[in-house]
C-alpha cells in the first residue's frame, strides 16, 4: 500500500504512528517517533463495552437490567420516572436520557464528590432513556462499575485473562475514580501496537489466534448502528466503508473495515479529527 501521500497529510496534524494490516497481513505502518504507551481516551470505552460482553457471556449482569436494580444503594432520595426506566443496554449506546455530558476530563478534577455513581445517578435524566443521543461519559463509566461489582475486580485485573494476556498487552495503566474504580470512559494508556491488535481481535468477531474468546454476536452488535439518530453502536463508533471504530480523544482510532479485512490504527496529537477521517476514507480505503 502507498501511504505517502496520506503521511504528507497526516503528519502536520499531528498524527505520531499508523499501522495498516489487511488479511492478517501488515501492509504499511509509519512512525513519526518510538512507541510508548499513550492515553487512548475514549478508545477506553472500546474495552469497557467488551468488559460488559465477557460479564454478560459468564452470566453476570444483563443489557435488560434497570438501573434502579443495578444500583439500588446509589439511587437519589427522588427516583425519576426516567431513571426508572433505564437500563444497562441504556448505558453502552449514549442514550442514557440526561441533558448534559458530565465526568467529562476537564469536569473530574473539580468534583468535590467522591462516589461518582451516587453522583451521576442523581443527575437529571430529563429524557426518556432510548430517545436522545447524548455523548457523555456517565453510561460507560457506570457500566464499568458494575463489571467490577459483578466480578469483584478492576476493570485491567478482570480483563488481563479474558483478554490482554491473549493479545500479548501486559498489565495496563488505566485511570480510576476518587474511591479506586477503573474509569470505563477513558484513561487507559496503550502502544499503537496494543491499540492495533484491538481492533484486530474485533476484526475477528472475538477470535484469537484460533481461539473464541468474545461472542462474535456480541462484536456485531457493538459494531451496529443502534439508533437512527447517531453513527454509535455499543461504545463504538460507525463510519463510512461499513466500517466501526474505537474511537479516543485526539484521534486515537483503531478503525474495523470487516468487508476489506483490515484494520487501521493511529495515535495522534491531533485537533481536526474531520480532516484526518476525510484523509483516511480518500487515501487508505479506495486502496483496501
Amino acid at each position: 500500500m502507498e501511504i505517502k501521500k496520506f503521511v504528507e497529510i497526516a503528519e502536520p496534524l499531528g498524527v505520531l504512528g499508523l499501522k495498516i494490516t489487511q488479511n492478517d497481513e501488515l501492509i504499511a505502518q509509519w512512525h513519526s517517533e518510538g512507541e510508548c504507551r499513550r492515553n487512548v481516551y475514549s478508545v477506553t470505552k472500546s474495552f469497557t463495552s467488551c468488559a460488559v460482553g465477557f460479564a454478560i457471556q459468564e452470566g453476570l449482569l444483563s443489557l435488560n437490567e434497570r438501573l434502579v436494580d443495578a444500583f439500588p444503594e446509589d439511587l437519589p432520595d427522588v427516583v425519576s420516572e426516567n431513571l426508572e426506566k433505564a437500563t444497562v443496554r441504556d448505558l453502552l449506546t449514549m442514550h442514557l436520557g440526561q441533558e448534559k455530558p458530565s465526568l467529562m476530563g476537564e469536569q473530574r478534577p473539580l468534583y468535590e464528590e467522591d462516589n461518582w455513581v451516587k453522583m451521576s445517578l442523581s443527575f437529571p435524566f430529563v429524557y426518556e432513556p432510548g430517545t436522545h443521543f447524548l455523548y457523555n461519559n456517565v453510561g460507560p463509566y457506570l457500566a464499568g462499575v458494575l463489571v467490577q461489582r459483578r466480578c469483584g475486580c478492576d476493570l485491567v485485573s478482570y480483563l488481563t485473562p479474558r483478554l490482554f494476556s491473549h493479545l500479548g498487552i501486559k498489565r495496563p495503566m488505566w485511570e480510576t475514580d476518587p474511591l479506586g474504580n477503573s474509569f470505563g470512559s477513558g484513561g487507559l494508556f496503550l502502544t499503537l501496537s496494543e491499540l492495533h491488535k484491538f481492533g484486530l481481535f474485533c476484526l475477528h468477531k472475538g477470535k484469537w489466534n484460533g481461539k473464541q474468546l468474545l461472542s462474535s454476536d456480541w462484536i456485531d452488535e457493538c459494531a451496529k448502528q443502534q439508533y437512527d439518530d447517531a453513527p454509535y453502536g455499543y461504545l463504538f463508533w460507525t463510519g463510512e466503508y461499513n466500517s466501526f471504530r474505537a474511537d479516543g480523544k485526539y484521534c486515537q482510532y483503531s478503525i474495523i473495515f470487516p468487508d476489506h479485512s483490515a484494520v487501521v490504527s493511529l495515535v495522534s496529537e491531533c485537533r481536526k479529527g474531520d480532516e484526518l477521517m476525510k484523509a483516511i476514507y480518500s487515501e487508505i480505503c479506495p486502496q483496501l
